[in-house]
């Protein structure tokens, strides 16, 4: 008998798994944190015996030579993939036996990046789960544009082809188990549900039911923006990460927090978006800590900027500490936890800004004057649909293009109003006066407001937050 363990990470939008028989398991794809893997390990009972990676990650900060280290597992990479590290090189049709009827086959699956490895866990010879990483995912493939810009369209094309030697290889009812698509900006296009199977995309998958040529021209014509710091992930990973420290940060008081704050340095308040627009440190940033808090503050901050976390309790620090170790910000500056009656000096009073519905907006534009309506969604996302006379500058490029916002009251909006606050806060920090929208983007329609363009954009679930 085999099991799968699936390790969920909504806020990157990842899964890793823990697979194997009674005495002995791989995992495939670690966190950064390895210190839950090992913890289902230990209640399943199993020995990791080997990590897998299908490549060198481009999103997040893989765990796996440290997971190796502490586990003695044999560590397999890629033997295409350039890595300074030691480790045992996998190439097509390599197999390891992982436990008692179990072996782990790896299917070379180019396309995401020249060396991306599938892997099959095959009982007694039968293929069973295929683990495909960034190749095939649900309704969906990993995109081809992260590695360098010339080879885009040729890992396309790759990525056609491996997506049916997956097909061809594996049965009907053999589950395809990837590590994107869930929110992560790897995949080409977001997961339509949480399981598949090799029928199930060999039906509804792209890759799969057009071809190559349309396929190609699709896959690229979708591609969204990259996050800024990606850049970083690749080089970390093949250099070999350095194991976390997530013990708890340096405590700042009122008048550090101040000084971390003229000296240029960033502070983040975690609180959800209602507590942060109603008080909170002038010149301090929200990305809400039960939000995509690893992506966006990745996305956004100077890499390197010194980074203090503010939030209610220890906990939530804790919980952005394990978020932020996955995409290379190792170590906060400092932390305090309470609330802005405690990050504030004495006689300083919380800055805040009003919230507000599409209804809002909609009789704020009906009582007369031009209403700055800011639109800080993705392109893609606008040219589905969009506020007539709004101005648009994506939240990843606001932090270096507020001066091209007009002068007067700003309304933020974005999907469903998490970006949108995030925006508020650097637009509130900046000086300005802002509404930010904490609205779905078809109550736009629903309030009566003039839109451009016919297709109804999506709600905030997945990237459209």
């Amino acid at each position: 008998m085999f099991f799968v363990d699936t390790l969920v990470f909504e806020g990157l939008g990842n899964r890793s798994y823990l697979s194997g028989g009674t005495r002995a398991a791989v995992v495939v794809d670690p966190p950064r944190d390895i210190d839950q893997v090992i913890a289902a390990a230990t209640r399943r009972g199993v020995r990791i015996a080997y990590v897998a990676e299908t490549h060198v990650h481009n999103d997040y900060v893989t765990g796996g030579l440290e997971l190796a280290r502490v586990t003695g597992a044999v560590y397999l990479v890629p033997s295409a993939a350039q890595v300074s590290f030691s480790h045992t090189p996998v190439a097509d049709g390599d197999t390891v036996v992982v436990d008692e009827g179990l072996e782990l086959r790896a299917i070379a699956t180019p396309g995401h990046t020249p060396h991306h490895t599938s892997y099959v866990l095959e009982e007694d010879g039968r293929g069973v789960a295929a683990f495909t990483g960034g190749s095939l995912l649900i309704g969906a493939v990993g995109r081809p544009d992260l590695v360098e810009p010339r080879l885009t369209e040729q890992l396309a094309r790759a990525q056609h082809a491996s997506a049916h030697r997956l097909a061809d290889a594996l049965d009907d009812a053999v589950p395809v188990l990837p590590t994107h698509g869930f929110g992560s900006f790897c995949s080409s296009s977001q997961a339509a549900g949480d399981a598949t199977t090799i029928g199930d995309e060999r039906r509804a998958n792209d890759a799969l039911t057009l071809d190559v040529d349309t396929f190609v021209a699709r896959t690229l014509a979708g591609l969204e923006e990259v996050p800024a710091y990606y850049t970083h992930m690749g080089p970390a990973n093949a250099a070999g990460p350095a194991p976390v420290d997530l013990t708890p940060p340096e405590p700042a008081d009122a008048g550090q927090i101040a000084e971390r704050l003229a000296a240029g340095e960033w502070v983040v308040d975690l609180r959800n978006r209602v507590a942060f627009a109603e008080g909170h440190v002038a010149g301090s940033f929200n990305f809400e800590g039960e939000g995509k808090l690893a992506t966006y503050l990745a996305w956004l901050i100077p890499w390197g900027k010194p980074v203090t976390l503010l939030a209610e309790t220890a906990g939530q620090i804790a919980d952005a500490q394990r978020e932020l170790v996955r995409v290379g910000i190792d170590r906060p500056a400092a932390a305090a936890t309470g609330g802005p009656a405690s990050w504030l000096r004495e006689g300083e009073r919380p800055a805040s800004f009003p919230r507000a519905t599409f209804t809002d907006l909609a009789e704020a534009r009906r009582r007369g004057g031009k209403v700055l309506v800011l639109d800080v969604r993705r392109g893609s996302e606008r040219a589905a649909g969009h506020i007539a006379d709004s101005v648009h500058i994506p939240v990843h490029e606001l932090r270096l293009r507020l001066d091209e916002i007009p002068d007067g009251t700003v309304w933020v909006h974005c999907a469903g109003g998490m970006r949108a606050a995030i925006a508020a806060s650097l637009l509130d920090a900046s000086g300005r006066q802002v509404v930010a929208v904490d609205d779905g983007f078809d109550a736009a329609r629903d309030a009566g407001l003039p839109l451009v363009g016919a297709e109804r954009t999506p709600g905030e679930s997945g990237r459209a937050a």
